[in-house]
């Protein structure tokens, strides 16, 4: 291993060529810290799959070395994969309140609330680690207590922006802190890690307050109920509902777990202000008038489980969308929600809502959280690192990060496009990419964390493109012959009744094949299922052009 006692490393096992599950490592010596451990959504494509997590081997084989766990924001892709990661290893967690107070709520779901050392940090906070100090400076994003992070080590500084945006004027007076930041740049940053995720996108994004004036404008426009969906963790975007609430005499009522349990972190901590008696239960909205009642619920990105879709379709028990209703969309389907999310304004409209949707910039109900290409550009501006490493995007934002890098000064050459596990080890200051660690996807399905494999997903597709076709065979234990027809069942793939031939011309099939066979032992058993197999197999390809799952099954009597 190339990592000696005077090369600092640094890669990331999640959150580079992809958006979500974001974790960075920086290793010195005998000292190796964390950045950020988040979770990511799957797409369709993932049957069965609730969450996915990352490969933390590299963690496990070094858990001696780990000094802390720090967290740069309480987004789910950057705090998703905590408790996971702390099941594996007990390491403490830096973070800022509110980061931690839905850290925490993650912990006490898992059962690890107890065992976990958690230590409450701001922008003023300074830990030595070994020969790495770490200190931390503040940014603007689309929830509160957001900071980027700075390492000062004997090869030179590193610096972790975290998610950011440059709001000039935020809700709630969330300023970055722009001056800390020109001078870290003054004193000399050797490596820049910086977010990439707007990189496509010119300019400079809009100020959150621009939503807030088009909430209010909305709410007094609304006849009756209002239904505003969200993400939880937006609580900048929460309080300009509540503030456009208590302009326009509307009560609010929330829907959906999260909603409710970030809300209530929120309020407590302070970084949300609702006044007494704003704030209704879910089974007092149908006894107020409906022009006085707002209703603020989860599922802005179509998820099926989520407040909004089951209202969407008249499957939450408490509430419902009446004709007339208002329903806003405030948010932007994240790439790969597009369908679901399309699904769900559709089945409003068949509700007879009036719906508010769209892109931010068209509906004005939603401005992004991610800096532009200006605001990269500023943050590299004020950085002037001597190495970059764009981050927390895919292939072409990193790409095009990388042109704006390069349009500000930095030499291209010093410029890294990595892969999760991609090592860049500095030594006398100077950096190179030579070698990778073990990196990758894990699958959490149910309780099972890493039991899902490309087989089981090969599968589970199998199973639901083309079905499946169990064949019972009971057979005599003697001397191997049938004892009764077999017993053929189909799940997905045609339906009995309306292929009586087809059935018929299987179990002729399988009847000859069993008559062809030898006596079955246990090694002539498994070669008998393995030529039932290949054999309906071939003659349904023939009459149907379907490849259902084929299970042969056999019970010796």
């Amino acid at each position: 291993m190339l990592n000696t006692a005077n090369t600092l490393s640094v890669f990331a096992l999640g959150g580079i060529n992809e958006i979500g599950k974001n974790m960075y490592v920086l290793e010195y010596g005998d000292d190796l810290l964390i950045i950020d451990c988040g979770s990511k959504f799957p797409d369709e494509s993932l049957l069965g799959v609730d969450l996915i997590i990352q490969d933390i081997s590299y963690l496990q084989q070094h858990q001696d070395k780990i000094r802390a766990l720090l967290v740069t924001h309480g987004h789910e892709d950057h705090i998703g994969g905590i408790p996971y990661l702390l099941k594996q290893l007990n390491i403490p967690v830096y973070a800022t309140r509110l980061t931690l107070g839905l850290i925490d709520l993650k912990l006490r779901e898992h059962g690890l609330l107890r065992d976990t050392q958690r230590i409450v940090i701001n922008s003023d906070s300074t830990f030595q680690f070994g020969d790495i100090n770490v200190s931390f400076f503040k940014t603007s994003h689309s929830i509160p207590d957001c900071l980027g992070i700075v390492f000062q080590t004997p090869q030179g500084t590193i610096v972790h922006t975290g998610d950011f945006k440059f709001d000039l004027t935020p809700v709630g007076g969330d300023y970055a802190d722009l001056h800390k930041m020109a001078e870290i740049g003054k004193n000399g940053v050797l490596l820049l890690l910086s977010e990439s995720t707007n990189a496509e996108r010119p300019g400079f994004s809009l100020s959150e307050r621009v939503v807030g004036e088009h909430i209010e404008e909305a709410f007094r426009k609304a006849d009756q109920k209002i239904f505003i969906s969200t993400f939880a963790s937006n609580v900048h975007r929460i309080q300009q509902i509540i503030d456009a609430a208590i302009k326009t005499n509307r009560k609010i009522g929330l829907l959906g777990r999260s909603m409710v349990n970030v809300v209530s972190v929120a309020e407590e901590l302070g970084y949300l202000t609702i006044p007494e008696g704003i704030l209704i239960e879910t089974d007092q909205i149908n006894g107020l008038d409906p022009e006085r009642v707002v209703v603020i619920c989860t599922g802005s990105q179509g998820e099926p489980m989520a407040a909004l879709s089951r209202l969407s379709t008249g499957n939450f028990r408490q509430v419902s969308v009446l004709p007339g209703d208002t329903v806003i969309l405030a948010s932007s389907p994240i790439p790969g929600n597009e369908k679901s999310v399309s699904r769900i304004v559709d089945n409003l409209f068949l509700l007879g809502a009036k719906v508010i949707y769209g892109s931010g910039s068209t509906s004005g109900m939603h401005v992004s959280g991610h800096g532009f290409q200006e605001e990269l550009k500023l943050m590299l501006t004020l950085m002037k690192p001597k190495y970059f490493i764009p981050i927390h995007g895919e292939y072409r934002m990193l790409q095009q990060h990388r042109a704006l890098a390069e349009s500000i000064g930095v030499e291209g050459d010093h410029i890294f496009i990595l892969n999760n596990g991609d090592v860049v080890d500095i030594e006398q200051s100077t950096a190179r990419q030579t070698r990778s660690v073990q990196a990758g996807h894990v699958f959490v399905d149910g309780l099972g964390v890493g039991d899902v494999g490309k087989m089981i997903l090969r599968d589970r597709k199998l199973l639901a493109e083309e079905g499946m076709l169990l064949i019972i065979l009971t057979m005599s234990k003697t001397d191997g012959k049938l004892l009764t027809s077999p017993d053929t069942i189909s799940r997905g793939f045609v339906y009995e009744r309306g292929a009586e031939e087809l059935y018929k011309e299987l179990d002729e099939l399988v009847v000859t094949i069993v008559k062809n066979s030898a006596r079955p032992n246990r090694n002539r058993r498994n070669d008998l299922k393995h030529s039932i197999r290949k054999s309906v197999e071939k003659l349904l390809y023939a009459r149907t052009k379907k490849r259902p799952m084929i299970v042969p099954f056999i019970i010796e009597i």
